[in-house]
């Protein structure tokens, strides 16, 4: 194994090594360091921009749905076609950044997703609407196809759940951050109105990502085998299973919030839509829950509090049945402190099991997430026309039920 020490920024030290090796732990961010703090800093900066662009539309949906004059589930594909491009560009976009480098992927391709955002507020037709939301999507997995991967190669083992923690959180943030703004926005304007400050806000965070990212510690150099580092993954059940949480959990999460929102705007709620953007207010649960069960994965294991987080995602669903407001929102904060604890310990979970390859398993873990967002955003809207509220509760919660089966073959084979 060949180690080389080179001159970086004041403060830092940079490391690579050999491709395919993990370097020596002590070379990485310990937790109280500067860098520790200067990168998930940066890194919460990058999700509230990424996750605020990603799902921009989805509050807006019953005001696009009626300009274009598209069905609930049309509509929807202004959400699906940015995760489903995401999902398809996570691995390749992976392999760019192992060989064109980390940083400089993910700074390029957060200011080439804000241009893509202006873009679409100016979208002539639905159709050139959804091109544009995948373009975005397609940009973005240099964000997040790329980010869990290198919080796992830059951070100490000790606080890894701690700051894969905090970079959840700094999701959510960006989650509900995005749908408030352009949910307050359209009732002072119109979708593109409220689309467009969403944009320039990212830009405002894309700034601070910049300036506080410290340069990579530990960054392979060299040809990379990434075709043969996924093939080696993709024959591991471990993965597979791992891989699987996401994609179901991520599946039912968006397709909840999808839906909610025709269901408020609808009677016998009838809420208008500045109202209805207040429920992603719940995403503040994720915020919190994420970053404690990172925590609390380092400290007393990460199966016992997924199936913790993952009961917690059920008993809230079960409460949005009812047709009264309180406990539709009670269970929304529920149900979204619970996927966010899920997601938390699930993508810590992808480099401790890959090992060597934990870049690669963290990208694998990213197409999961998306493309269940894409496949299950759209498709359960068949049970939302069918069999109402219902219908939806009943398909996320099965895809619930098989998430935690996947979480116990992880357990088992990583024993």
């Amino acid at each position: 194994m060949t180690w080389v020490t080179t001159p970086s920024a004041p403060g830092y030290r940079r490391v690579t090594c050999d491709a395919g090796r993990v370097p020596d732990p002590s070379d990485r961010h310990r937790p109280g360091s500067q860098g520790y703090r200067r990168l998930n800093l940066a890194m919460a900066c990058a999700g509230l921009a990424a996750f605020g662009l990603l799902y921009a539309t989805q509050p807006l949906l019953p005001e696009i749905a009626e300009e274009y004059g598209a069905t609930a589930a049309r509509a929807s594909l202004t959400v699906s076609a940015s995760t489903g491009a995401l999902a398809l560009a996570v691995v390749p976009v992976t392999a760019l950044a192992l060989r064109w480098g980390r940083v400089r992927t993910m700074r390029i391709g957060l200011l080439l997703a804000v241009a893509l955002a202006l873009a679409c507020a100016a979208a002539p037709t639905l159709e050139v609407l959804v091109g544009l939301r995948g373009l975005l999507g397609l940009v973005l997995a240099a964000i997040v196809g790329v980010a869990m991967g290198h919080v796992g190669a830059e951070v100490h083992p000790s606080g890894l759940g701690a700051a894969m923690g905090l970079y959840v959180a700094g999701n959510s943030l960006g989650g509900v951050g995005g749908r408030l703004i352009t949910a307050a926005a359209v009732d002072l304007g119109t979708w593109r109105i409220a689309l467009a400050l969403l944009a320039l806000a990212a830009l405002a965070a894309t700034a601070v990502f910049w300036w506080l990212l410290p340069p990579a510690i530990n960054e392979s150099v060299g040809p990379r085998t990434s075709p043969r580092a996924f093939r080696s993954l993709l024959r591991d059940p471990a993965v597979l299973a791992l891989v699987a949480i996401p994609f179901l959990l991520m599946g039912g999460f968006v397709a909840v919030y999808n839906y909610l929102t025709f269901r408020l705007v609808a009677p016998p709620f009838s809420l208008p839509v500045a109202v209805v953007g207040l429920v992603f207010l719940a995403y503040l649960a994720g915020t919190t829950s994420s970053a404690l069960a990172g925590r609390a994965a380092d400290r007393v294991g990460r199966p016992a509090v997924l199936a913790l987080a993952l009961g917690l995602m059920l008993a809230g669903l079960l409460l949005t049945l009812p047709a009264w407001l309180p406990t539709v929102v009670i269970g929304l904060v529920v149900l979204t402190a619970g996927f966010f604890a899920a997601h938390a310990v699930a993508s810590g979970w992808a480099p401790a099991v890959a090992g060597a390859r934990g870049t690669q398993a963290s990208a694998l873990y990213v197409f999961g997430y998306y493309a269940g967002s894409s496949i299950f955003g759209a498709w359960i809207g068949v049970a939302w026309s069918g069999f109402g509220w219902a219908g939806v509760v009943t398909w996320v919660a099965a895809l619930v039920g098989l998430a935690m089966a996947c979480g116990w073959v992880v357990a088992r084979r990583t024993r």
